[in-house]
């Protein structure tokens, strides 16, 4: 079960929500148009299954994502940011700008502005 902060804090209730570890991560790949579960691996190397499925309902429970079920045999389904879970890509973006300027070196500034097409990241220095 998730550790609560129990604070009326709106940060610590937004952390309650979305701060689990890799939770942010897997709203990053939403937002960069993955949708199904191989995808979300794909993108987030190292992530367990069970917490990866875990995380998604826990997203889907608190409306941040839609879930489409596209085929029972195997059972398959497809994940959407909603429009509670869109209005965090500014979060996103402003996490963003600030790991760019404060956390990475110029090398990997120069490689990130390479190997990630401009339009899935916000408008960076």
């Amino acid at each position: 079960m998730a550790r609560s902060y129990h604070q009326v804090c709106p940060i610590a209730q937004t952390l309650d929500l979305i701060g689990e570890r890799w939770t942010l991560l897997m709203v990053r790949e939403l937002a960069f148009g993955r949708t199904k579960f191989s995808e979300f691996q794909e993108g987030l190397p190292g992530i367990p299954a069970r917490v990866l499925s875990d995380r998604l309902k826990k997203l889907e429970q608190h409306g941040f994502v839609d879930r489409t079920v596209y085929s029972q045999h195997p059972l398959r389904a497809e994940y959407r940011l909603t429009p509670k879970g869109e209005s965090l890509k500014p979060v996103l973006d402003a996490l963003v700008r600030w790991g760019y300027e404060h956390c990475l070196s110029a090398e990997e500034r120069e490689a990130l502005l390479r190997e990630v097409p401009a339009h899935v990241l916000p408008s960076l220095p």
